[in-house]
């Protein structure tokens, strides 16, 4: 195995000793494996939770405008109850990974997420409509948690930082919505000078849902019958199943065409060394890892420094949810009402601006890719300035006085808030340790969509049609910048319980 080996991003103190060191060996093993051709995979596989938790929640401010001319309603409350699935989703299946296991989880919310959308688009009225995005969302809710965890318990050490990267998949999602909803809402959605609209005069927003819903069903198919994902290792160890983990280590190492000295004894001598200073009870292997209990929301809070930093990205992905949320969700209905002041507000070119702003953002993940690795600046110090740029932009947007000026704001903020999503990400799943890492995504994923659900409440009360959804958003999203910096960790440069080169 590599005797290289690099800071670790925990002290001895922060996590459980037995599993730390077990997990140190683990890593040595999947370091001296490298990226191969495995790893590829799943950076393609789990960049389909990427695409998938881009474009449902995205969805709901797409259809808006030609919903609310068919069933007439307040706009907000299908967007509530999305993000009440995105919730329910982010609890269920983010806990769940740390106590049925990754596979599991990995292979079924995109499923959940292909049938109900698919559904979706013959919905003959609005609860119809709104139970299944709700019940589509529970599936996309658990993608990220999930997907990050697996991500980041398979790839060496070396490469953690294509998690950033991922968020292309993100970028890429909101693409090609974009484009589809383009040509099909505004040639297939009723005038909005009409007084009545009919089912037959809007399809476009039922084509879009079937054509999303049967590309999300195709994805999860490639999931579950075109790659076979290996159960984590680092799962495995935390619930005592040693050997399982050595043997999948080994499996991965010959899908890439190599070897790994790794031994269950390499394993089993690290537990009789800590049994010979306490009390085999105090380590169980199997109750309190494999069923659903608190000690792995009480190990994110284990120590001073790790509940400073639980709470901190917490509160980071509470503030950005909600900000996020109640910006990008009715971005679309936001830019065909001030469109609407400016004389073309038509849905042409409301989608078309969508499309725009969808390609403007899928550079902010590669910028990303490379700016967390910068010295003195990492993650902390990207994601404070990405958070304070787009604030700054958000605020501006209010001064533009025609659709183009709107459009160019809009644009620098689509950027900025890519690179905060793709910071966002990789170091909230650097941070917390491996076998906890499915919990600890969930509990700030959760939080995400807590606030999220408040959005759309808040959105119920707000006048739309004004910037005061902008300046909320604005103000919220510099805060969170400045919260950025008062982490106690920065993982550049650091294995997120990994060895590195």
């Amino acid at each position: 195995m590599a005797a290289l080996q690099r800071e670790d991003l925990y002290d001895d103190a922060t996590v459980d000793p037995v599993y730390h060191a077990k997990t140190r060996v683990l890593n040595a093993a999947i370091q001296d494996i490298g990226m191969g051709r495995y790893q590829y995979y799943i950076f393609v596989c789990a960049g389909f939770g990427w695409f998938a938790d881009s474009v449902w929640p995205f969805i709901t401010g797409l259809i808006l405008t030609p919903i609310i001319a068919e069933f007439k309603f307040n706009g907000p409350f299908l967007s509530l109850a999305a993000n009440v699935g995105l919730l329910v989703g982010a609890v269920v299946w983010g806990l769940g990974s740390d106590v049925w296991g990754r596979k599991w989880s990995f292979n079924v919310t995109l499923l959940i997420a292909g049938v109900f959308g698919l559904s979706a688009g013959g919905s003959p009225n609005l609860l119809t409509l709104a139970s299944l995005l709700a019940v589509v969302s529970v599936g996309v809710g658990g993608n990220v948690p999930v997907d990050s965890a697996v991500f980041l318990d398979l790839v060496p050490a070396s490469h953690q930082y294509l998690l950033a990267v991922m968020s292309v998949w993100w970028s890429l999602g909101q693409l090609l919505i974009s484009l589809l909803a383009w040509p099909l809402i505004a040639n297939f959605s009723c005038s909005t000078s009409a007084a009545t609209c009919s089912k037959v005069d809007n399809m476009g927003w039922r084509y879009l849902l079937f054509i999303l819903g049967a590309l999300t069903l195709v994805l999860s198919f490639i999931r579950v019958f075109a790659f076979n994902l290996l159960e984590s290792p680092r799962f495995l160890v935390g619930i005592g199943r040693d050997q399982e983990a050595v043997d999948i280590i080994h499996q991965i190492a010959a899908y890439n065409s190599t070897t790994t000295t790794l031994t269950v004894e390499d394993l089993v001598g690290i537990e009789e060394k800590q049994s010979n200073e306490r009390e085999r009870e105090i380590r169980p292997l199997l109750s309190k890892t494999s069923i659903l209990t608190t000690v792995h929301v009480k190990a994110l809070f284990a120590t001073r420094k790790m509940a400073i930093s639980t709470s901190l990205l917490v509160a980071l992905w509470g503030i950005i949810g909600l900000a996020s949320t109640l910006y990008n969700s009715f971005l679309p209905f936001l830019l065909a009402s001030r469109g609407a002041q400016f004389n073309d507000g038509s849905l042409y070119l409301t989608y078309r601006n969508q499309v725009i702003l969808s390609v403007i953002g899928v550079p902010g993940a590669f910028l990303a890719r490379w700016a967390v690795k910068i010295p003195y600046i990492g993650r902390k110090g990207t994601l404070a300035l990405s958070s304070g740029l787009a604030g700054a932009f958000l605020f501006a947007s209010t001064t533009a006085r025609s659709s183009v000026q709107l459009l160019g704001w809009n644009c620098v903020y689509t950027f900025f808030s890519n690179i905060i999503y793709a910071v966002l990400y990789t170091i909230s799943a650097e941070i917390f340790p491996a076998k906890d890492r499915g919990t600890g995504n969930a509990l700030v994923s959760s939080t995400s969509r807590i606030f999220g659900v408040l959005a759309p409440v808040i959105a119920l009360y707000a006048n739309l049609a004004t910037a005061v959804p902008v300046y909320i958003s604005g103000a919220l999203i510099i805060f969170a910048g400045l919260l950025a910096l008062c982490l106690p960790f920065e993982p550049r440069g650091k294995a997120s319980m990994q060895l590195r080169r």
